[in-house]
């Protein structure tokens, strides 16, 4: 069920588009994922929704009423932002429990509604703390708690997991899918990492020119990417120039782990190992082939840098990309 629907939304700042007629359905209860690099128009989508900026045409819509005209503390949606801006003099109770004082909350539901919003989070026997005496992760952990109390129809969440180291931040990427999960609350993700991206999103939404770029599920948008920019934004890719079999010239993406390195005498595209990358559970080879292309393949074992080798993939694996 659609939720909440962005039409013909853009924004723009005197000659400069950052947001250009965009059209989104966003489900009920969805982890929706806003990808993008810088520029790419995902922050300002995300103000738009909070109401933290006004659209300079087009409608935000949920539940029948145009949200554009209405101020961020009329819309039911709440913002989790990178830097969490916790009050250092309140605890963590208090600071959970801010926004429902001033809706003149009565005492007794603030209790109960702080209680159960840490408990979502795992806080539930830290709440006399106060925010310098939690770690990261947990300072974090309180922000969402702090938007979950206010039980928002949409939780934007603008970057949240930037200031963390990698083992906290996908630590953190897992507990938050689960807690979405939990929760039922429809959340929008603002990235420019694709890996938080493929590992938390039931849809991906990629940017590029405040215009969306392609929509879909991550396995959608890795294993068929329309355009040359979605193949190389989502993950590596190798692209290729062959004829199809109309005898039209297009380009292929072929992903890492579908190329096979082979004996020299065994193939007809020859190359050189130049790299070896150590990434992990495999190596990551990159060979320069004679017309200067470089070609990168995931193996199991090492190879010599300057060996000669034969570079070949499974014709079924490669997607024709466009412009």
């Amino acid at each position: 069920m659609t939720l909440l629907e962005l039409r013909g939304l853009s924004r723009r700042f005197g000659d400069f588009v950052a947001l250009d007629s965009v059209d989104l359905s966003v489900q009920a209860g969805e982890f929706l994922t806003v990808l993008g690099a810088s520029g790419s128009g995902k922050t300002t989508t995300l103000r738009l929704i909070a109401g933290f900026d006004r659209p300079t045409s087009g409608s935000i819509w949920m539940d029948g009423t145009d949200l554009a005209p209405l101020p961020p503390f009329r819309r039911p949606v709440n913002t989790v932002f990178q830097h969490y801006a916790l009050f250092p003099h309140m605890s963590v109770r208090d600071n959970v429990g801010y926004g429902l004082r001033m809706q003149k909350v009565a005492p007794t539901e603030i209790a109960r509604r702080v209680d159960e919003a840490l408990a979502m989070v795992r806080l539930a026997e830290l709440g006399a703390r106060a925010p310098k005496q939690l770690s990261g992760g947990q300072q974090q952990r309180v922000a969402l708690a702090r938007a979950l109390v206010n039980r928002p129809r949409v939780l934007l969440l603008d970057e949240p997991l930037g200031a963390l180291d990698l083992k906290l931040r996908r630590e953190m990427q897992l507990e938050l899918k689960q807690l979405q999960t939990q929760v039922g609350i429809t959340f929008i993700y603002v990235t420019h990492d694709q890996e938080e991206a493929l590992t938390m999103s039931d849809r991906i939404v990629l940017m590029r020119a405040g215009r969306i770029e392609q929509i879909g599920t991550p396995r959608q948008m890795y294993d068929s990417p329309r355009t040359r920019y979605v193949a190389d934004f989502i993950g590596d890719t190798n692209l290729f120039h062959t004829t199809n079999a109309s005898g039209e010239n297009v380009e292929v993406s072929i992903r890492p782990e579908h190329v096979q390195l082979v004996a020299a005498e065994g193939g007809t595209i020859l190359g050189v190992v130049d790299a070896v990358t150590f990434v992990g559970s495999t190596y990551r080879v990159r060979v320069a082939l004679a017309d200067g292309q470089k070609v990168v393949a995931l193996e199991g074992v090492p190879r010599e840098i300057g060996q000669r080798v034969a570079v070949k993939w499974d014709p079924n694996r490669g997607v024709i990309v466009h412009e």
